[in-house]
């Protein structure tokens, strides 16, 4: 590249916002998570064998045919990893630190292969006394599977900044 078009090219390069600020949540607001992501035999493999996870339901396929599945199952938490990494761009990207998750349930077990989406609806917000920069946000996060149906449910609070 020549110093021209490196300096067009910045000349030209314009900031991207990501991310909301606490202003831009309003309750009952939905989002639908973009993506998606396919579970692989990798992705849950690595995970499981890094977590300590050495029930063999998750990486012997034959094992969990045995048990009654189709597959090998999908390390639950790795589930729950996956769609809380989905909603993060939407939710809580802007900084903030994470309050916690409650009322987490599991609908199924998802078996290597399948994809799974998230979409996430406001659920409470407030401000703190003792943050005047930031606000309490709480969102209830579904999980879904490629049919539409939940595979996985919560509901997560983050301290989310102001508008600056």
């Amino acid at each position: 590249m020549t110093d021209t078009t490196v300096s067009d090219l910045k000349s030209r390069a314009r900031t991207w916002h990501r991310g909301n600020y606490y202003e831009d949540f309003t309750p009952d607001q939905t989002f639908v998570h973009h993506w998606g992501r396919t579970l692989t035999e990798a992705d849950n493999t690595l995970f499981a064998t890094l977590t300590l996870h050495y029930n063999p339901i998750y990486t012997n396929a034959d094992f969990a045919r045995s048990s009654g599945h189709a597959g090998a199952v999908v390390c639950p938490l790795l589930v729950f990893n996956t769609v809380f990494g989905l909603s993060v761009e939407d939710l809580s990207e802007v900084g903030g630190p994470f309050l916690g998750v409650d009322k987490l349930t599991y609908h199924r077990p998802m078996i290597v292969g399948e994809t799974v989406y998230a979409r996430s609806r406001v659920i409470d917000m407030r401000e703190p006394k003792s943050r005047p920069d930031f606000g309490i946000v709480t969102w209830a996060t579904t999980g879904l599977d490629e049919a539409g149906a939940p595979v996985i449910d919560y509901q997560r609070s983050n301290l989310v900044r102001k508008k600056p």
